[in-house]
C-alpha cells in the first residue's frame, strides 16, 4: 500500500500539473493580460510624451521599441509554437522597460515612480513559473531599484523639464495602474484557484467514495494516517458465505452483458441488504458472496445481523427470479468463531479474513442443500431463543469429519412480535 492515500497522490500530481508552465494555458494567460496592460500604458505614455515636444521623442521612443519587440515576439511565439521564448522575452521587457523610462526621463521625481511597473515582472513570474524559478526574477527587481537609488541624482541631472500636471498624471496612472493590473491578475489566478480547489474537492470526494467501496470505513480511516500494517484479531465474529445455485448453466444461455447485468441486479440487492443490517460485505467471487458481522466493527448482535441478512436474501432472490423468469436460488452458510482480519496487498488491496471460522463458514455454505441456509452448532446455541431450526446429523465436513448442524427456518413468532411491536 503506498505512503500516500490516492486524493493526496491526485492532489500533488494536479498542483504540480498546474504549475508546468509547459503545459499549463494559465500562464499563457497571466502573461497575455500582463502585456495586454503593459501595452495599453505604453501608448499612453508614447502619445503624453510626444505631445510636450520633440526633445521627449527619444523617451517616447521607449515604449514603442517595447511595443515592436513585444508583437514581434508574440509573431515568432504563434509561428514557431515557442512559448518560452515569447514568455522570457516578456518578463525581461516588462522588468527593464520601466527603469530604462525613469533613468532617461530624469529619475523618481521626474518619472514620477514609473518604475514601479516592473514589479509585474517578479510577479507574473511568480504565478507563471511558480516559486522557485521567480525568485531571481524578484532579486534582478530589488537589483535594478537599488541602481536606481544609487545613481539617481545622476539621472536628476539629465531630467528634461515635465509640466506639473504631466507629472501628477504619470504618477496616477503608476499608482492606479499597477494596483489595477495586479488586483486583476491576482483576482484571476484566485479564480482559478478556486475553480482548481473545487475541482480537487469533487475528485477527493470520489476518491473517498472509492476507497469505501474497496474497504470498510474504519479500515480506510486507519489506512489514509498511513496505518500501512492492518492486522487484528476478533475474539467472536460471525462469518457468512453465500453461493448461487446452478448458476454456471444459467450462464451458458445469457450473453455475457446480461450476465453481468444479471448479477449486479442481485448483488446490488445484497449489498443493500448488507447496509440495512450493518454488516460487512467482504467480498464477491464469481456467483458467490462473503458478508461478516462484528467485524471490524465490533458489535454483540453479529450473529442476530448475519441471520436476519440471510433470510431476506432468500426473500430477494425469489422476487428477482420472478422478473427475470429465471430458477434463481442460493445456498448460504454461517459460523461464528474467532479470526484474524487485516489488509493485504500493495495493490488492489483488499480487507481479509483468515481462521478456523472462515473455514468452517464456507463448508457450511458447500454442504448446505438448495435454497437453505445451514448454520454451526454454534449459530443455533446462540439464536435458539429467536430463531427456528432443523436439524441435520452427521453432515460430512472436511477437515472437521461428520458434524452435527442445523437449517435456519425463520425467527419464533415471539421474536416477530416483538420487531413488530418495536
Amino acid at each position: 500500500m503506498p505512503e500516500k492515500n490516492s486524493a493526496t497522490i491526485f492532489t500533488r500530481e494536479f498542483w504540480s500539473e498546474f504549475y508546468n508552465p509547459t503545459s499549463a494555458t494559465l500562464g499563457k494567460t497571466i502573461l497575455s493580460i500582463l502585456v495586454l496592460a503593459e501595452t495599453s500604458v505604453c501608448i499612453f505614455w508614447i502619445f503624453s510624451l510626444a505631445g510636450l515636444g520633440d526633445g521627449y521623442a527619444v523617451i517616447a521612443a521607449v515604449p514603442y521599441v517595447y511595443l515592436v519587440v513585444s508583437y514581434l515576439s508574440l509573431f515568432i511565439f504563434y509561428r514557431y509554437k515557442r512559448f518560452e521564448y515569447f514568455m522570457f522575452t516578456q518578463l525581461v521587457m516588462l522588468l527593464v522597460m520601466p527603469f530604462f523610462m525613469q533613468w532617461i526621463i530624469g529619475g523618481f521625481e521626474a518619472s514620477s515612480g514609473i518604475a514601479i511597473w516592473a514589479i509585474l515582472s517578479p510577479v507574473g513570474a511568480l504565478m507563471i513559473l511558480g516559486r522557485r524559478q521567480s525568485t531571481a526574477w524578484f532579486f534582478m527587481f530589488v537589483g535594478l531599484a537599488l541602481i536606481s537609488w544609487k545613481l539617481n541624482y545622476y539621472f536628476m541631472g539629465n531630467a528634461l523639464p515635465i509640466p506639473r500636471n504631466v507629472k501628477d498624471t504619470f504618477f496616477l496612472m503608476n499608482i492606479m495602474g499597477t494596483a489595477a493590473i495586479l488586483y486583476g491578475v491576482l483576482r484571476y489566478f484566485q479564480g482559478q484557484k478556486e475553480r482548481v480547489m473545487k475541482y480537487l474537492e469533487i475528485e477527493q470526494a470520489r476518491s473517498e467514495k472509492l476507497l469505501l467501496n474497496i474497504l470498510p470505513a474504519s479500515i480506510a480511516e486507519r489506512l489514509k494516517i498511513n496505518d500501512m500494517r492492518i492486522a487484528d484479531y476478533y475474539d467472536e465474529v460471525t462469518v457468512m458465505f453465500a453461493d448461487l445455485i446452478n448458476f454456471t448453466q444459467i450462464a451458458k444461455q445469457m450473453q455475457p452483458t446480461q450476465l453481468v447485468d444479471l448479477l449486479s441486479q442481485i448483488f446490488l440487492r445484497f449489498d443493500q441488504l448488507a447496509e440495512k443490517f450493518q454488516v460487512e460485505k467482504i467480498k464477491t467471487i464469481g456467483d458467490a458472496y462473503m458478508v461478516i458481522s462484528g467485524a471490524p466493527v465490533v458489535c454483540a448482535d453479529h450473529a442476530k445481523r448475519i441471520a436476519d441478512m440471510a433470510l431476506e436474501m432468500q426473500i430477494v432472490l425469489k422476487e428477482l427470479s420472478v422478473q427475470s423468469g429465471l430458477q434463481l436460488g442460493i445456498r448460504i452458510g454461517i459460523h461464528s468463531g474467532p479470526v484474524v482480519a487485516g489488509v493485504i496487498g500493495i495493490s488492489k488491496v483488499s480487507y481479509d479474513l483468515w481462521g478456523d471460522a472462515v473455514n468452517m463458514a464456507s463448508r457450511m455454505e458447500e454442504t448446505c442443500p438448495a435454497g437453505c441456509i445451514q448454520v454451526s452448532q454454534e449459530i443455533q446455541q446462540i439464536l435458539n431463543d429467536e430463531y427456528l431450526f432443523s436439524p441435520r446429523s452427521n453432515v460430512m465436513i472436511k477437515g472437521q469429519g461428520n458434524v452435527d448442524t442445523f437449517i435456519l427456518t425463520g425467527r419464533r413468532l415471539t421474536s416477530v412480535a416483538s420487531i413488530i411491536n418495536g
